[in-house]
């Protein structure tokens, strides 16, 4: 009997180096399905963006995109936003402001370091309900309580799968929440120092290296020489669907 039925990864540093995944990694996503295993892709990419950079979406069960705002069914092509869409008028400021660069998803809203002084300056002065989310460098905008572990956990309550029968795997600061309610939470060897320093396991490989030593890990043991750290009750903030008209 499988003692751990997915795993959930994240995309950039961890299964991609600059954006790319290899054909290496890509085969062991291949020998993780095989084995019955279901693949779940966590990432604060945007949807178009990662269609255009990754071929192997179909490998995976379900896509979290846009750090937990945005559900999407590769093999259904099938998306649901799950919090209110992108603030308007925040957008329009910071393009008036001409903030560079600047992406606006369905729900995030990106920039880079050090823009987030005058991104945190302007959501005060709007007086919105929003919160600032960093990963390595870039600077995310999101409804409040909205992250990768809200994303996921509704992703697993349509999977009908326990948080403890998943491991998750990452490298950066907006890793945490996930792999912190997750069974297993693993960081990459290129990881942040933190990030590794509260993993259950960090792997002797970096990236999709590292990845891939995790799965062939998973598929001969199943992790049973890994003793996860005692977990902390999570609150995990429901998610808001889009207000309808």
């Amino acid at each position: 009997m499988m003692r751990y039925r997915a795993l959930a990864c994240d995309y950039d540093g961890t299964l991609a180096h600059d954006g790319v995944v290899s054909s290496a990694t890509a085969a062991a996503l291949d020998r993780f399905r095989a084995s019955g295993r279901t693949l779940i892709m966590v990432t604060g990419r945007e949807l178009p963006e990662l269609k255009t950079v990754c071929p192997y979406l179909d490998r995976f069960e379900y896509i979290v995109a846009e750090n937990g705002a945005l559900l999407h069914c590769p093999n259904e092509e099938r998306t649901r936003l799950l919090c209110e869409p992108a603030s308007e008028e925040l957008v329009r400021v910071l393009r008036a402001a001409n903030m560079r660069p600047l992406s606006v998803g369905q729900a995030i809203i990106a920039t880079v370091e050090p823009n987030e002084v005058v991104v945190i300056e302007e959501i005060k002065r709007l007086g919105l309900e929003l919160q600032v989310i960093f990963n390595k460098g870039s600077v995310m905008v999101l409804p409040s309580g909205v992250n990768k572990a809200t994303g996921l956990a509704l992703v697993l309550g349509e999977m009908k799968l326990a948080p403890r029968d998943v491991v998750a795997v990452g490298d950066a600061e907006n890793d945490h929440a996930f792999l912190e309610v997750c069974g297993v939470g693993v960081a990459v060897s290129n990881a942040l120092p933190m990030l590794k320093e509260r993993a259950d396991l960090v792997t002797q490989r970096a990236r999709g290296d590292g990845v891939s030593e995790l799965i062939d890990r998973i598929l001969t043991n199943d992790l049973a020489d890994v003793t996860p750290r005692p977990r902390r009750p999570q609150p995990i903030t429901a998610r808001r669907e889009p207000t309808r008209p």
